[in-house]
């Protein structure tokens, strides 16, 4: 079993189901209400205890929680409903100060069901070998972060912080294949689990942890990897939307990034000018895969240093998105008093670069290698084993 939070709520959320089931305290020992298929419930808190309502008003008794949702039949046919979205397995529903914090445990096999879809988008069945290292990977990957939830509630969150998670209303046949025809098959190096990062497009090449995550440790299996076609001057992942892309941040749209998001994304002990006009970016240093290594942004009170991933997290977009990754070249354009009027990113890749690259991945599989063969090459000296 693995326990996925999906969400910590405003304090109240709908609950129903496909089939017969049943709300319960927090060991499922005893039960508040039996509902039928289509029955809905909703959960509220009040400060730190939960009940639930029905529509016309009747309410069970105020309980601490967690409380538990559950389908009666056994045979897996049913399916939770939280706030219209379906879910495999069960719901633990707990109060917290900003809410409700939702968590969905369930068999592992059935997390990533509704994970590889996500993570890996629509795929034909000639790039099923890039779907089935995808799942080796997630499996690998969650198997690795429920051996660290220590005492947390939960095991993973269902966001882009651990792996997006759809619930069962993602699933699709060809990733349910993939899922399975690779069923509890996880990665090893030298005997040992280990968490099997990816990302979307390494841009031609891949990374080391130390490249892109500060204070990161280094693994043999995790090292820069070209996804380079032998013998051409293509890539296996140029196929990707986002192999190349450019960005432009005015100069206010720049100091407003800067003064935003710096502060929060530094490295400890890392200064920051406070204030001062903008007068140059300009990149210091490159990695082994040739990503930045630390961006300088001079200004009027001194120059500051932005390191690894700390470059995608503050140069965003007015929007809020981070840069597509730290594999890039910088034009800075001073208007006429020599400030900073426009800073321009050219680069490739889209994510941190670490592991598989997942639209190389589909480029190999295109090109007829096996999920092995994917697999055997983002994560080099892994073997594929079944998990304990």
């Amino acid at each position: 079993m693995v326990r996925i939070a999906l969400a910590s709520t405003d304090g109240r959320v709908a609950l129903t189901a496909t089939g017969d089931w049943r709300l319960s305290d927090r060991d499922g020992a005893t039960d508040l209400l039996a509902a039928h298929s289509g029955d809905t419930w909703s959960i509220e808190k009040s400060g730190g205890r939960l009940r639930a309502v029905r529509l016309d008003g009747t309410g069970t008794s105020w309980r601490d929680g967690p409380l538990l949702a559950r389908p009666t039949d056994s045979t897996g046919a049913a399916l939770m409903t939280l706030n219209g979205r379906h879910y495999r397995g069960e719901l633990s529903i707990a109060a917290q100060d900003t809410g409700l914090l939702i968590v969905n445990r369930l068999l592992v096999e059935d997390y990533l069901r509704g994970v590889v879809p996500l993570e890996i988008g629509t795929r034909s069945a000639g790039e099923v070998a890039a779907v089935e290292a995808q799942a080796v990977a997630a499996r690998s990957y969650s198997y690795a972060r429920m051996a660290e939830s220590g005492y947390r509630s939960y095991d993973l969150v269902g966001t882009v912080l651990d792996q997006v998670y759809g619930g069962a209303d993602v699933e699709t046949p060809l990733t349910d294949i993939a899922v399975g025809s690779t069923g509890k098959l996880v990665l090893r190096f030298a005997g040992r689990l280990v968490s099997a990062p990816y990302s979307a497009n390494c841009g031609g090449s891949t990374a080391a942890p130390s490249e892109v995550w500060q204070g990161a440790t280094d693994q043999q299996y995790l090292q820069p990897v070209s996804d380079r076609i032998p013998g051409s001057d293509r890539y296996y992942c140029d196929i990707g939307p986002r192999f190349r892309w450019s960005r432009t941040l005015e100069g206010d749209a720049l100091s407003s990034a800067l003064s935003r998001y710096a502060r929060s994304v530094a490295a400890a002990g890392t200064p920051l000018p406070a204030g001062g006009a903008i007068r140059a970016i300009t990149i210091d240093g490159r990695t082994p895969s040739g990503r930045v290594r630390a961006l300088a942004v001079d200004t009027d009170r001194g120059r500051y240093l932005l390191r690894g991933n700390e470059i995608r997290l503050t140069m965003r977009s007015a929007g809020g998105e981070i840069l597509n990754s730290t594999y890039f070249s910088v034009e800075s354009e001073p208007d006429g008093d020599g400030v900073l009027a426009r800073v321009i990113f050219r680069g490739t890749g889209n994510g941190h670069g670490i592991g598989m690259c997942q639209w190389g991945a589909i480029g190999r599989a295109r090109a007829g290698q096996d999920y092995r063969t994917i697999l055997r090459t983002y994560y080099p000296g892994t073997t594929i084993e079944t998990v304990d």
